[in-house]
């Protein structure tokens, strides 16, 4: 679920504008395939899958422009996406947003290049090599809906999908209108890219929502005559291009404000047993006695994902993380830690197993 998309036509920028005949939509780069056991029962398969484009929550995500050649970022660009970030920020989330100028330490890479724009979505970006754009804006931000533009691109990096293709929405397509529509400019898109992008169905599975969401920042306006059913979006769906409802329920439920205090600590050697609910996190604080090679680790059948961070000055630095997902192993982290310094680890359920719980040790 989210808000409003990739308009460009010359308006008053208040994301009220009527919908242009042919509006510029961005192309979501395909979601990367989990490939899980075929042996999985539905409902564990169903949580791993809702889950796994989701970031640990109280993760700082950094994001960096480039600067140079085809892909650099004019200022005017940046601080249209500056804002947009601040925009989901200011819902309160659990995330944080760190601008870097080092590309190579970004988990966000953004480029400003004129094949359309898109972003990776979820944790995909990481796997991304670090000299390539995980999000890419190919128009002026700066008119009309761009804005907009901004805040369903990072939404995509937060994790979510396109809202018109959520299977439960119950949207009938005029399928010949829509090919024809989006085959002309300024999108000149091939049947193959509109199938991906408008009339294709996401995953059952893989969805965490159910009903859909016309104002979400995720849905793209469509003109009349695109759309069968609901018989009340024949004559076209004009999302108003900021964060719905909908959008802030969902943003913090996966990644709800953290609170001041520190995390409980985690004494090594000492089990810590944990009853979650599927999405559930808890974090703990590591505080070595000694500089040395530590585990940290969870036991049980639950399927986890486990990620390590330093504390900094600058907010929690990655480490380590491992994700047991579909397996019959245990999440695992060896890793050097040092004396006088502070971690957190955070454990982020997907399933909670046969028994109902997991726990958690570091030694």
């Amino acid at each position: 679920m989210a808000t409003a998309d990739v308009r460009q036509y010359t308006g008053d920028g208040d994301g009220h504008e009527p919908v242009p005949a042919s509006p510029r939509y961005c192309e979501q780069i395909p979601p990367r395939v989990r490939e899980l056991p075929a042996d999985l029962t539905p409902g564990r398969a169903r949580a791993i899958l809702s889950v796994g484009s989701k970031w640990i929550n109280g993760t700082v995500l950094r994001y960096a422009f480039f600067g140079r050649g085809l892909l650099a970022v004019p200022e005017e660009q940046r601080a249209v996406v500056r804002q947009a970030f601040a925009d989901w920020k200011a819902l309160g989330i659990g995330l944080d947003f760190k601008e870097l100028d080092d590309l190579a330490e970004s988990e966000i890479r953004i480029g400003f290049s004129d094949d359309g724009s898109w972003s990776y979505v979820g944790r995909d970006v990481l796997t991304i090599p670090s000299n390539e754009p995980t999000m890419n804006f190919g128009w002026d931000l700066t008119r009309g809906d761009g804005p907009a533009t901004a805040r369903h691109e990072i939404g995509h990096t937060l994790g979510l999908q396109h809202e018109h293709q959520n299977p439960f929405a119950g949207i009938v397509w005029n399928e010949e209108a829509v090919y024809a529509s989006l085959g002309q400019p300024p999108n000149n898109w091939p049947r193959e890219t509109t199938f991906h992008n408008i009339l294709r169905k996401l995953d059952r599975t893989a969805v965490a929502g159910s009903n859909w969401d016309p104002d979400s920042i995720m849905e793209y306006p469509f003109e009349a005559g695109l759309i069968k059913e609901p018989a009340a979006h024949r004559n076209g769906v004009n999302p108003p291009g900021t964060l719905s409802a909908a959008d802030k329920q969902w943003a913090l439920k996966w990644y709800p404000a953290q609170g001041p205090a520190a995390p409980p600590v985690l004494q090594p050697f000492q089990s810590v047993p944990l009853n979650l609910k599927p999405a559930e996190q808890r974090d703990f604080t590591l505080t070595p006695s000694a500089s040395r090679t530590y585990k940290v680790g969870t036991f049980g059948t639950a399927d986890t994902l486990l990620v390590l961070f330093e504390s900094t000055p600058d907010g929690p630095k990655y480490l380590a993380g491992d994700d047991d997902s579909g397996t019959d192993r245990n999440a695992e982290i060896t890793v050097r830690l040092r004396k006088g310094r502070t971690y957190i680890a955070r454990l982020r359920l997907y399933w909670a197993g046969a028994s109902g719980s997991t726990a958690i040790m570091h030694w």
